[in-house]
């Protein structure tokens, strides 16, 4: 399933601050989006995408957002574009943000991604589009985010991170 959203989705509406009282992954999970979409954490199942407009993931910094949607088992975020802050975050956390035109895809279109080629495909309409995921974030999110990259690889190299990938 594809859950629609429209521009500028802020941190607010993820993840509203007055249940930001855990940093449990799966408690986080179940309160993403419960005043925004109420409905969202009873229908929502793993392999679910979440297409939006622009700047999605604005306002507070707070990876609580981030974390909830990765506890949900979303397969990406495919978006036109994201809040600065929170694209750090899901590298932060290994959670993959994609940048997509969405435009004419629909809640029950079957897609298709395949991050390391940079295309989405919709099997229902067969229209297939450029997915763009930069050489960090798809390797942060092969790794499972930057503390489990790093874990991996030793501190060592950073030198992966200042070079971009």
């Amino acid at each position: 399933m594809n859950w629609i959203f429209g521009d500028h989705v802020n941190t607010d509406q993820i993840t509203p601050g007055r249940y930001n009282i855990t940093t449990d992954p799966n408690r986080l999970g179940a309160i993403a989006f419960i005043e925004a979409r109420p409905e969202f954490h009873e229908k929502v199942r793993p392999g679910d995408f979440i297409l939006a407009g622009e700047n999605f993931g604005c306002g507070s910094s707070r990876e609580t957002a981030v974390i909830a949607l990765k506890a949900c088992g979303l397969q990406a975020i495919l978006a036109r574009s994201f809040a600065r802050i929170f694209y750090r975050n899901g590298m932060n956390v290994g959670l993959l943000l994609v940048i997509a035109d969405i435009s004419g895809i629909e809640p029950t279109d079957e897609l298709f991604l395949n991050p390391q080629k940079g295309e989405l495909l919709n099997r229902t309409t067969g229209d297939c589009r450029q997915a763009t995921v930069p050489p960090m974030m798809l390797r942060f999110w092969e790794e499972g985010g930057i503390l489990s990259y790093l874990s991996r690889q030793g501190l060592d190299q950073l030198s992966f991170l200042i070079s971009g990938g």
